[in-house]
């Protein structure tokens, strides 16, 4: 078996639990897309944006629980439970080192590294416990964490999807993959908080109420002006890290998968 072999399914998904999966995706997508879509409930007579971003929050806990327990039924042995520990707790030492730094984060090129060689299932589980572990070490833990780790489960399943490819052309495509996934991630964690802009007089924040066009490009002008240049330097920290330390970090997470006898997802 070639040495670049392209991922190994650390954590086997069938088919029930991939519907589950994809059941989860929607339901997360919703609890992101909301203020386009849902006008707040009224308390008092005003909107109240907190009550619906807690109600979906809480949606986010109980679908990730639910995922968890069904890909776990699909078949998560010791080694996968200890190398998800071992990634885990290096993606928890390594977010204090960059985060709150002109928007580079050292958190998410791991995720995607880590998505490539193990699969889709291993990378979205990944994804969650790693923001969660890294929550409690940096204090991050609030209403926004589910979020986060849907985010960055998100991350770690689409990296594990990605098409066959070996050598530079594989480690472009991972590449441009950490510099999209860091827009795109930047862009739907604006939505845990943007519905909490509620102020008429500005014309990029939240109307509650107001047609999907006009929140729409009301987000769009809030995304540019508070967040590209955060969402930016997130986006060149995956791709450095991708191209620097990728090559290396790949290797070694492909021999510990062919040591550990993960089942190969295919050839390169």
């Amino acid at each position: 078996m070639s040495a670049l072999v392209q991922t190994s399914v650390a954590v086997p998904i069938g088919r029930r639990p991939r519907a589950v999966i994809a059941f989860a995706t929607l339901l997360g997508a919703a609890a992101f897309l909301w203020p386009f879509f849902v006008r707040p409930p009224e308390t008092g007579g005003a909107p109240n944006s907190t009550l619906t971003f807690l109600m979906f929050g809480g949606l986010l806990v109980i679908v990730m629980a639910i995922a968890f327990s069904e890909v776990a039924a699909g078949g998560i042995d010791s080694k996968a439970i200890a190398m998800l520990g071992v990634l885990s707790a290096i993606g928890a030492a390594l977010r204090p080192l960059g985060a709150g730094t002109a928007g580079i984060e050292t958190i998410f090129f791991m995720l995607v590294l880590a998505g490539r060689v193990f699969g889709p299932g291993f990378g979205f589980v990944l994804g969650c416990t790693t923001l969660f572990s890294s929550a409690l070490v940096t204090g991050g833990v609030g209403p926004w964490l589910p979020y986060q780790m849907f985010g960055c489960a998100w991350v770690g399943m689409l990296a594990g999807m990605l098409p066959r490819a070996t050598g530079r052309r594989e480690l472009a495509m991972l590449a441009a993959f950490g510099a999209v996934s860091g827009y795109l991630y930047g862009l739907f964690i604006n939505l845990s908080f943007w519905p909490f802009s509620i102020d008429p007089q500005s014309t990029i924040a939240y109307l509650p109420g107001a047609a999907v066009v006009t929140n729409l490009a009301r987000y769009v002008a809030y995304d540019v002006t508070t967040s590209l240049g955060w969402d930016t330097g997130r986006a060149l920290t995956n791709v450095a890290a991708i191209l620097i330390v990728g090559p290396a970090v790949l290797a070694t997470l492909r021999r510990a998968a062919r040591k550990a006898a993960f089942r190969p997802a295919g050839r390169t």
